[in-house]
């Protein structure tokens, strides 16, 4: 593996985030650490680094233009180009007094959870392919959920979130269309029941194994799919 390859994981100060941080780094890749948080961001990098990772970091909150333009202006002048962007960053929103009770859904929890979910990962991704179209392999990857399957509907009834991933699924299939005849690859990864905060740590899988996909989608040879759906088994139907 190129150890000049870099690799932007937003999110990727902790739980699947940093384990797919971890994985990228593990076979070689730059990690660009993006989160709000410094104090976070910062102790992630350290670990990173103690594991023998090159890490950096990078202040990033998808959900504002100017920090996602001063996020593409960092990668840029330390990186110079971007090999793989993972479009990790994601929130459920608050699910009590049934704000995601389809019959009486909080609107403003919908909002919230879009802005993240879905309008951030597009504000990442249109601010960092000129950057990924200057690496010889370029992939995004876009961390969804089984729980947008309109086949599966998995998971309790979450009308934000669920619906986020949906939309999501359907972003990363236009995208894939849009970039067809590019060296660009697009798709998207669900990294199953994780023990993350998110699930409250009471999942059966770990963060490693749920970064693990998108790992693998991070690294598809050239004539790897283009616009598809993934998880451990293969390809989860839409």
């Amino acid at each position: 593996m190129n150890e000049n390859r870099t690799a932007l994981v937003t999110g990727a100060n902790k739980g699947i985030g940093f384990a797919v941080a971890q994985g990228l780094g593990a076979i070689g890749f730059t990690v660009a650490v993006g989160a709000r948080d410094d104090t976070r961001r910062a102790e992630a990098v350290a670990r990173l680094r103690t594991e023998g990772v090159d890490a950096f970091g990078v202040a990033l909150d998808v959900t504002s233009d100017d920090s996602v333009a001063a996020a593409a202006t960092t990668v840029e002048r330390t990186a110079g180009r971007l090999d793989v962007l993972v479009n990790n960053a994601g929130i459920s929103g608050p699910a009590d007094d049934g704000a995601q009770d389809p019959t009486t859904l909080d609107l403003d929890v919908l909002r919230t959870v879009l802005d993240t979910n879905v309008f951030g990962v597009i504000r990442v991704t249109n601010a960092m392919l000129p950057l990924l179209r200057r690496a010889p392999s370029p992939r995004i990857v876009n961390m969804s959920s089984n729980m947008g399957s309109l086949t599966l509907r998995t998971g309790p009834v979450l009308a934000a979130y669920a619906p986020s991933k949906t939309m999501l699924n359907s972003i990363t299939a236009q995208y894939a269309r849009r970039l067809a005849d590019t060296n660009v690859i697009v798709n998207a990864a669900c990294p199953g029941w994780v023990a993350t905060d998110f699930t409250n740590f009471a999942a059966p899988r770990t963060p490693e194994q749920g970064a693990a996909i998108a790992v693998r989608l991070a690294t598809l040879p050239d004539d790897g799919p283009r616009g598809g759906f993934f998880d451990d088994n293969g390809v989860v139907p839409w």
